[in-house]
């Protein structure tokens, strides 16, 4: 083997990332001390960001099994659930933080990019994409510069590959001042039986690279995503890469359309570590191996080096296995849709990912000993549980006066971006395209899109308040995961599963890891409480920014992805209220709860308090309650009460037709947590006065809480009597002061 390369040492695995032990891991691994070529190869299947080597221990007790399920959690590039009729739903969550708070337009656009692929390289259709997004401070430039990069990414890369953007979420925390969160989603249709997998069956069938040239862009990118940001890393700019919408849309069809040739044995997407990832990833499932010809990858820039060539993270590529003797097949396809497709390769029996460039062999490494489940390291680090849970603990809701102006209160809420309308974000994605999106003109809690050739519909959602999993991870997270399902419950689906992506800071901190930690087991029980085993996902650690003052881990934000399954579209559920004179409902428990609010910040500066009331088995009867109710028939809308409290949600239901209501608080509990408090497992309905006594008949045999707050109004707003004024004028500050912020 070649050795006129660059010496390897100590010095150069810590900087490619490795630590000293897992230098000596490698050279134990391959007997022998690696070249640079496999050192690069060592150092980005084992980042962090490939190789899950501090999360997937926690990882594997999540649950993984459940009657939908396709596919075991993490076999293949996506989740896959039954969904009936003989289709099946990919689906999977990613992040793109560190590229995007670096180049936020480009950094946002191979996020979204990524995900598709993940999905269409299973043989899947992208019928839907969602987000979700943390950003910092508004008013300041730098973050206005990047919101308007990270949106505008996102809206031409989506609109552009032609998949409706149907759904998410967007907060604003100082927190994501320095380090700002983009987590993609992509939702995708297949037929059962007709999905390909990302394996290497067998030995002597072709490889390929198809879709664009290999260049520069992305290099250590995966070594890039599993450090700490820090005032330096704009010079990291290279690791950012480049999308191209137009070729992926074309990369879409003409991989659906090769893989019905039958002549493709596995596909997987090239994204962190590029063909490194792909070639070990593939080989390691099937305990194959390859010989891989660099010089035959399509490259457009002279003169790249193996490594190079090998951790490029160039967008809208694939590695295929094609089944030998039906190159031409493969081949005519990828012709027909003007994309390049090279034989690169074969399948070994070595179990060795064997690289040559030019007839000289550049690196010889095991697959199995790369890759996450394989020989990549494992850890549990210590953890401790944080010093601000000190401030927490001295809450005291007593010593918050209630004010005396609730209307003043209220208006004041009402400017706050994050309970404001998202209204600049949305309207600069496409959700119509395809025709499918249910939502777009008919709001409910979760997005929701038709399955064509059925009475069927997807619904699906992101959540995650992480200023509750801030205050406490495990009932923070086991919210994020119980406000999915009531999202998806309130839409008139029934959630099928969950996919995932974990947003933390550094894993070698004990306070942070104690929060991930938990964070796990939070989700881990709400999860099987709502029968959602989970699919798999992404975990992204190292978010936050080492500066002059020290080092920022942003909020823990465990991102929830959920699907659920809409059996007739006749139950689709919206939030909206239909007309005056109907009656409103709040199902579930009121409790004299304030803390965690978004009222308990912004009004009175609190900024460290409990996470809100939950109970998960009383939310799960609620769910089971509204489920019920839509199928009888006996409710008009329904919207669940989750940041800025009751009021906040009676005014979304109440604004879309530009409606109002006239309600009463109950005197047992303080008006302000009434109105704003945070507490979970409740949900507003309204109710046609013509089956009021059948509904009231009902929810007296169920066991769970209700009150009547009162009726719906043509679009005066009046509490406990006092006039807060015409709807008309609060809408105006919902749906557009962000934008008036923003610009």
């Amino acid at each position: 083997m070649s050795q006129v390369q660059t010496e390897v040492s100590v010095d150069i695995a810590l900087k490619l990332g490795l630590t000293e032990e897992e230098f000596e891991m490698v050279k134990c691994k391959l007997g022998r001390m690696p070249n640079f070529t496999e050192l690069s190869i060592f150092s980005v299947m084992w980042s962090e960001h490939c190789s899950y080597k501090n999360s997937i221990f926690w990882l594997k007790t999540l649950p993984r099994e459940g009657k939908h399920l396709l596919v075991s959690a993490g076999e293949e590039n996506a989740g896959l659930v039954d969904i009936g009729q003989g289709l099946a739903c990919a689906f999977k969550i990613e992040s793109h933080n560190h590229p995007s708070a670096i180049e936020p337009y480009q950094g946002a656009a191979t996020g979204v990019g990524g995900i598709h692929r993940d999905i269409f390289t299973m043989g899947a259709r992208p019928i839907a994409a969602l987000n979700s997004l943390r950003f910092g401070d508004p008013q300041r430039p730098h973050m206005r510069h990047l919101i308007k990069g990270v949106v505008k990414g996102i809206g031409d890369y989506g609109n552009c590959f032609g998949v409706p953007t149907v759904g998410g979420e967007v907060y604003f925390d100082p927190c994501y001042n320095q380090n700002i969160l983009v987590n993609a989603m992509s939702v995708g249709i297949v037929e059962v039986g007709k999905t390909v997998p990302a394996r290497a069956d067998g030995p002597g069938n072709p490889v390929f690279i198809v879709g664009a040239r290999t260049g520069r862009d992305g290099i250590h990118g995966a070594t890039f995503a599993s450090a700490d940001l820090t005032e330096d890393s704009a010079k990291d700019l290279p690791s950012v890469q480049v999308g191209d919408p137009f070729q992926e849309k074309l990369l879409l069809e003409a991989s659906l359309e090769a893989i019905g040739t039958g002549a493709i044995v596995g596909m997987q997407d090239m994204g962190a570590a590029g063909i490194t990832c792909s070639t070990s990833e593939m080989s390691a499932k099937s305990g194959t191996g390859m010989r891989i010809y660099l010089d035959k990858v399509p490259t457009r820039e002279p003169d790249m080096k193996p490594f190079e060539i090998l951790l490029s993270e160039s967008q809208e590529r694939m590695l295929v296995v094609a089944q030998r003797g039906q190159e031409e097949a493969l081949m005519r396809v990828f012709e027909k849709w003007d994309l390049e497709c090279a034989e690169i390769g074969e399948v070994t029996d070595t179990g060795r990912l064997e690289y040559y460039m030019h007839g000289e062999l550049v690196a010889d490494v095991p697959a199995h000993e790369l890759v996450l489940g394989g020989g990549a390291p494992v850890y549990q680090r210590e953890y401790t549980k944080p010093e601000y849970f000190r401030k927490i603990s001295k809450f005291n809701p007593h010593k918050i006066d209630v004010p005396t102006d609730f209307k003043e209160v209220a208006w004041k809420l009402f400017h706050s971006p994050n309970i404001v309308s998202k209204r600049w974000v949305y309207e600069q994605y496409d959700s119509m395209v395809r025709i499918n999106t249910l939502t777009t003109n008919k709001p409910s809690d979760a997005a929701v899109v038709r399955i064509k050739g059925t009475d069927k519909a997807l619904v699906m959602t992101t959540d995650c308040n992480s200023n509750y999993v801030f205050a406490d991870p495990y009932k923070g997270t086991m919210i994020a995961v119980a406000e999915a399902a009531r999202n998806i419950v309130c839409s008139g689906g029934k959630p099928l599963a969950v996919t995932n992506c974990l947003n933390f800071g550094n894993p070698y901190n004990p306070e942070v890891y104690w929060q991930f930690v938990f964070a796990i087991k939070g989700m881990g029980d709400a999860c099987k409480q709502f029968q959602t085993p989970v699919t798999g996902g992404n975990v992204s650690f190292y978010n936050q920014t080492v500066g002059k003052d020290g080092v920022e881990p942003v909020h823990p934000t465990p991102t929830i992805g959920m699907v659920g399954l809409l059996e007739e579209i006749k139950w689709h559920m919206t939030l909206d209220f239909k007309k005056p004179n109907d009656s409103i409902f709040l199902l579930g428990n009121v409790t004299n709860d304030i803390a965690c609010s978004e009222y308990l910040r912004l009004i009175h500066g609190v900024h460290f308090s409990p996470a809100p009331q939950f109970n998960l088995l009383e939310e799960y009867e609620l769910q089971q309650l509204v489920n019920k109710l839509i199928r009888k028939g006996l409710i008009q809308s329904a919207h669940d009460v989750s940041e800025g409290g009751l009021f906040v949600s009676l005014m979304e239901s109440a604004m879309i037709r530009s409606l109002g209501f006239d309600i009463e608080t109950v005197e047992a509990f303080r008006k302000d947590a009434f109105l704003f408090g945070e507490s979970q497992g409740r949900v507003v309905v309204s109710v046609n006065p013509e089956v009021e006594d059948t509904l009231l008949a009902f929810l007296s045999r169920e066991h769970v809480s209700f009150v009547r707050l009162g009726e719906v109004t043509t679009g005066q707003l009046i509490v406990d009597g006092e006039d807060f004024g015409h709807v008309s004028a609060w809408k105006q500050v919902y749906e557009h002061h962000l934008n008036e912020v923003l610009n």
